[in-house]
């Protein structure tokens, strides 16, 4: 049996950046599955646990803004750090040698309805009590408390949610009078499905090995009165 969750979430801005993009940033006009997920996953996750993202739901009108910011261009590789780690070399990356400009378009002003649950993977945990129960009882303390163990984002990390509140039930009536009748978002990245299928690939849940190689999924919704029904595209996706 699966346990539910509504949370409303606001943000000033938003950007769920399109894969096709490959140097100017520029967001898909509503939140993408996998970042939802993500959102969620900063409040409460365990790798026992799987979110699923039943519903989104769009309120506010879909605003686009143009914003031009300084970067970097580079990034700190893995073997870097592991040799920093050991007393060799540096992990170090100088923002005034290494800064460049790239223009982006995001979302302004945004309100979501997230509906969602989690299911059990399977994998094991040191704690003999592990059950739905349990989760469910953390995830909504943790909810009506407004905690969370990192900032839940929309989108990209600089991207902050300012709130995330936890309703009985959503408030339809809300939704702009600019997001009515029948909208095709056109193909959407869904998220991406890993080759081992959360199975560990030496069949080993004590000591589990996973696949690193995944490939991406996408999906094409529609956008009725505001509402993407996520659970309906589900087994329709398109790897």
């Amino acid at each position: 049996m699966s346990r539910g969750f509504k949370i409303i979430v606001e943000g000033d801005y938003a950007l769920f950046t399109r894969p096709e993009m490959k140097v100017e940033r520029v967001t898909f006009e509503v939140p993408t599955v996998s970042a939802m997920e993500g959102l969620v996953k900063s409040i409460y996750w365990k790798p026992c646990l799987k979110i699923c993202v039943d519903k989104i739901i769009v309120f506010n009108p879909i605003k686009f803004i143009n914003v031009r910011r300084n970067e970097v261009k580079s990034k700190v590789s893995f073997s870097a750090v592991k040799s920093q780690m050991k007393g060799v070399g540096n992990a170090e990356i100088y923002a005034d040698e290494d800064r460049s400009q790239r223009a982006g378009m995001i979302l302004k002003d945004v309100r979501y309805g997230i509906e969602f649950h989690f299911e059990l993977t399977g994998m094991r945990s040191e704690h003999p009590d592990e059950c739905e129960e349990k989760h469910y009882n953390i995830f909504l303390r943790r909810l009506r408390k407004g905690q969370c163990f990192r900032q839940p984002c929309l989108g990209c990390r600089e991207f902050s949610a300012r709130k995330v509140e936890l309703v009985e039930e959503f408030d339809l009536s809300e939704i702009s009078e600019e997001l009515k009748g029948d909208i095709d978002l056109g193909y959407m990245l869904y998220g991406m499905k890993f080759k081992d299928g959360g199975v560990p690939i030496n069949n080993d849940w004590d000591n589990p090995k996973f696949s690193d190689k995944a490939d991406a999924v996408y999906y094409r919704p529609h956008m009725i009165d505001g509402v993407i029904d996520v659970a309906k595209y589900r087994e329709g996706i398109i790897c």
